[in-house]
C-alpha cells in the first residue's frame, strides 16, 4: 500500500473582479488553474521528486498534500483513506519542511519550546521531564547539542536552521514529511550537509518524502521517482535512473539541458 497517494488533484484560484464589478463593467470570469488533476503514488520508504520551474505548481500542491489548502477537486489518500488535516492521527503523520528556515521558525521562542509545542499538541509526552528529554533526542538526531535548545533561531547559521525545522518536523513521529526546496535558500556546502541528514533520517526512520525542488542535481541525488510539473499538470513520470537516462516529455528534455553539467 502507498503512503501517499493524489487523486485528480487540482486547485484553481478566482482573480476576478466582484460580481457587481463584474457587471458594471462587463468583465469575464478570470480563473488560474494552478494544479491541474495531478495523480502520484509514494511508496513506504521511497522519496518522490516534485520537479518544474517557478509557478509550475509545486507548492501549491505541496499545501494541499499537508493540508494548508483545501483543493478544489481531487482527494489525498494516506495509507490508502482519505487524509483529514483536522484528524490528529493524521495530521501526526505527515509534516512539511518549508524552504526558508528563516520564515519558518518564530523567533521570540527559544529552540527547546519550538521542538517542545508539537509534543504537547499531540499529547505524545506528558511530563516536562520526558519532554526535555524527547528535545533533547530531536537536537541530537539532527546534529545539534542539548545546549542548542536554549538559544534563539537568531543565533543559528541558515543550514542550522533548516536542522531545526527538520527536527520540528520530527518531533510529531511522522511517516511522510514534505520537504519543499529545503536547501535552496542554503550555500552549496551546507545544502550536501541537510541533503545527507535527510537520507540518513529516512534510513534510520523509515521515512517517506515528497521532495520539491527545481535543482536537478539535488534530485538525481536524492529522488527514487520523479514527477515533473508544468503550469500545474504532471507531464511526466518515471523512476530516477528512467527519467535522467531516456526522459520522454520535450519539456523535461530542457529541463536537463538547462541544467549546469559540473566537469
Amino acid at each position: 500500500m502507498n503512503v501517499l497517494e493524489t487523486q485528480a488533484l487540482t486547485q484553481v484560484f478566482d482573480r476576478s473582479q466582484s460580481a457587481w464589478l463584474r457587471r458594471l463593467t462587463g468583465a469575464a470570469i478570470d480563473q488560474l488553474v494552478a494544479v491541474d488533476q495531478v495523480s502520484i503514488q509514494i511508496a513506504p520508504g521511497e522519496t518522490f521528486a516534485l520537479v518544474g520551474e517557478s509557478g509550475s505548481g509545486k507548492s501549491t500542491l505541496a499545501r494541499m498534500i499537508v493540508g494548508l489548502d483545501r483543493p478544489t477537486s481531487g482527494q489525498v489518500l494516506l495509507n490508502g483513506e482519505p487524509f483529514n488535516p483536522r484528524q490528529m492521527s493524521h495530521r501526526r503523520q505527515v509534516q512539511m519542511v518549508f524552504q526558508s528556515p528563516y520564515a519558518s521558525l518564530n523567533p521570540r521562542w527559544r529552540v527547546q519550546d519550538i521542538l517542545r509545542e508539537p509534543l504537547q499538541a499531540f499529547g505524545l509526552r506528558k511530563s516536562g521531564q520526558d519532554q526535555a528529554a524527547r528535545v533533547s533526542e530531536l537536537l541530537d538526531q539532527v546534529g545539534l547539542s542539548q545546549s542548542d535548545g536554549a538559544r534563539y533561531p537568531h543565533e543559528f547559521s541558515g543550514g542550522q536552521r533548516q536542522r531545526i525545522s527538520i527536527a520540528r518536523a520530527l518531533a510529531s513521529e511522522p511517516t511522510f514529511l514534505v520537504c519543499d526546496e529545503p536547501t535552496s535558500a542554503l550555500d552549496v556546502s551546507v545544502q550536501a550537509q541537510v541533503l545527507n541528514l535527510l537520507k540518513q533520517l529516512q534510513k534510520d526512520l523509515g521515512l517517506t518524502y515528497l521532495f520539491i525542488t527545481h535543482d536537478l542535481a539535488v534530485v538525481r541525488s536524492m529522488a527514487h521517482h520523479i514527477g515533473v510539473l508544468k503550469h500545474g499538470q504532471l507531464v511526466e513520470q518515471a523512476t530516477a535512473d528512467r527519467l535522467f537516462a531516456d526522459p520522454q516529455h520535450p519539456y523535461t528534455q530542457m529541463l536537463l539541458d538547462a541544467a549546469p553539467v559540473i566537469a
